[in-house]
């Protein structure tokens, strides 16, 4: 009788032990990430103007703005998007629907774990050797296809899971009034995942929002405003790298505004992803 309560008084002081581990861990992880913020926020903020979206990056040691730089971040991402989500969706599809249990899935869902863990360097290196040297300049269009390439991965793993999470019944009553199998996707499967299939390409806009690496590589930058995809565009990330590292005050104070931009976007980016898929649960 009286090992019963010892060993309960030992397991919820072992129980409290733990929780209080756990939640002096996560104290220390939000307590740098309000710091981050809160630096990011202050030393950010106080840039801020209407000359930052209305004037080009400046020349050393003037005042100036961060519209090329954030058009270019723009162009980049939309044609990253545009061209890597359909090959994401596509192959997310025919993973989820065609060859569920073949091979070649294993295979390209090895493949697409491998992209998605890989770092972003390798993917702008790769373009440089195939389309930048090739052409012999950077441009635009290479950056784009570098983010592009990262997009993929996001997409085919979000597409799969979701359709994944159709219920099979919905198929089987598509096919049952004489649908064929691409109409039972596109009308059934595709409108049931919907939600999560925008939340994985708003996550891959997030993700590739503030890659610098493969950018560097790729489309280089331009201190000038280009709408020339065939030459080197400025972005946000490559334009807060250069003028981070600059010994100019106002470079490095565009450097901190630019930095408070992209974490805005990402952070409203993620929000909406977050309401889309509580809005899917809530159904």
């Amino acid at each position: 009788m009286s090992i019963a309560p010892s060993l309960h008084r030992s397991r919820k002081f072992r129980n409290a032990l733990m929780m209080g581990l756990s939640m002096g861990a996560a104290g220390i992880g939000l307590a740098w990430l309000a710091l981050i913020l809160g630096a990011l926020v202050w030393k950010g903020g106080t840039g801020l103007a209407l000359s930052v979206f209305t004037e080009m990056t400046p020349p050393p040691g003037d005042s100036g703005g961060l519209l090329n730089a954030i058009a270019g971040s723009v162009v980049m991402t939309a044609i990253a998007v545009v061209v890597g989500t359909p090959v994401g969706i596509l192959a997310g599809t025919y993973m989820a629907e065609y060859g569920r249990f073949s091979k070649l899935t294993v295979l390209v869902r090895f493949i697409n774990d491998i992209l998605l863990s890989a770092p972003s360097i390798v993917v702008g290196l790769f373009i440089y050797e195939i389309m930048v040297r090739t052409m012999g300049h950077f441009s635009a269009l290479a950056g784009a296809f570098a983010l592009a390439i990262l997009v993929v991965p996001v997409v085919v793993r979000t597409t799969e899971d979701m359709l994944n999470l159709v219920p099979n019944a919905l198929r089987e009553a598509g096919t049952a009034i004489g649908a064929p199998r691409w109409i039972v996707i596109r009308s059934v499967a595709y409108r049931a995942a919907r939600s999560g299939i925008v939340t994985g390409i708003l996550l891959a806009i997030a993700r590739i929002s503030g890659e610098t690496a493969p950018l560097l590589f790729t489309a280089l930058n331009n201190q000038f405003w280009s709408s020339d995809l065939n030459a080197p565009m400025a972005s946000l990330p490559v334009t807060i790298y250069q003028f981070a590292l600059s010994p100019y005050e106002e470079w490095q104070q565009l450097a901190w505004t630019g930095a408070l931009l992209i974490t805005l976007a990402v952070l409203a980016l993620s929000i909406f992803a977050r309401s889309l898929t509580g809005r899917r649960e809530d159904k």
